[in-house]
This record gives C-alpha cells, structure tokens and sequence, in this order.
C-alpha cells in the first residue's frame, strides 16, 4: 500500500525581484503581492534559473493571507 505525501506549503522572497513566492501543496508557485488579502491577487511564477529563493519562516504566511 503506497500513500500519496503533498508537500507542505512554503513561503520564499525571490532576493532579484524583492517578491512574495509561494510554493502551494501542490508544487505550484505563485508571486504573492504585498496587498492586504494577497492571496486573492496572486500570479502563477514559473522559477528561472536566475531566480534565487530564500526560504522565509511560516509564521509569516498570516501576514499575506494565505490559506494554508
């Protein structure tokens, strides 16, 4: 028996852009603005090789709204 694992959501700052990026359970990303109920206006982000991510920690979804 095999179970399917999602990953967890994750929340990053592209250090070129100075943007919100999520990684969503799913694997997808997203540019989140720095709007009050962000997550309603995010934008898909396809992650370049000159992107550089850096991993922010989770407490700081609730400040963009993020729902999970």
């Amino acid at each position: 028996m095999s179970t399917e694992r999602k990953q967890a959501m994750a929340l990053f700052v592209d250090r070129l852009s100075q943007q919100w990026v999520v990684r969503d359970p799913d694997g997808n990303f997203w540019l989140v603005p720095p709007l009050e109920h962000a997550w309603e206006h995010r934008q898909p982000f396809e992650p370049s090789e000159e992107t550089d991510l850096e991993p922010i920690p989770k407490h700081y979804k609730s400040m963009l709204d993020i729902p999970f």
